[in-house]
C-alpha cells in the first residue's frame, strides 16, 4: 500500500504549484486525505484535508484563500493547488489518508497511510 506525492519544486514568491497524491494498490474512494507539511526544525503540521466525497473540504488558517484541495477519484488522484505562495510556505509536503472524514484531520496518529513526501522551497 503507498501513496506518492508529487509537483514540488523551486518557485519564487507569489507562483504557484501543484502537488499531486497518486495512490498505488488500494482506492482512494473511501479515504479521507490530508496534506501535511513540515518545514526543517519544526513539527509536522495539517494543510487541508478532502473528505471521500470530496463534499467536505479544510484549510489550516494559514493557507486559506491560497491553497485549494481536490480529488478526481476516477484518477485516484488528490491535487493541493498552490497560490500566491510565500517563503514561509517552504517545506516537505506530505499526504495521508484516514477514513471517510476530515474530523481531527490535523492529528497525526488518524492516518492509516503516508507518502513519502515532495520538497516544496519558495524564494524570496
Amino acid at each position: 500500500v503507498q501513496l506518492q506525492a508529487s509537483g514540488g519544486g523551486l518557485v519564487q514568491a507569489g507562483g504557484s504549484l501543484r502537488l499531486s497524491c497518486a495512490a498505488s494498490e488500494f482506492t482512494l474512494d473511501y479515504y479521507a486525505i490530508g496534506w501535511f507539511r513540515q518545514a526543517p526544525g519544526k513539527e509536522r503540521e495539517g494543510v487541508s484535508c478532502i473528505s471521500s466525497s470530496g463534499d467536505s473540504k479544510h484549510y489550516a488558517d494559514f493557507v486559506k484563500g491560497r491553497f485549494t484541495i481536490s480529488r478526481d477519484n476516477a484518477k485516484n488522484t488528490v491535487l493541493l493547488q498552490m497560490n500566491s505562495l510565500k517563503p514561509e510556505d517552504t517545506a516537505v509536503y506530505y499526504c495521508a489518508a484516514k477514513d471517510y472524514s476530515c474530523s481531527d484531520y490535523g492529528s497525526l496518529s488518524m492516518y492509516h497511510y503516508w507518502g513519502q513526501g515532495t520538497l516544496v522551497t519558495v524564494s524570496s
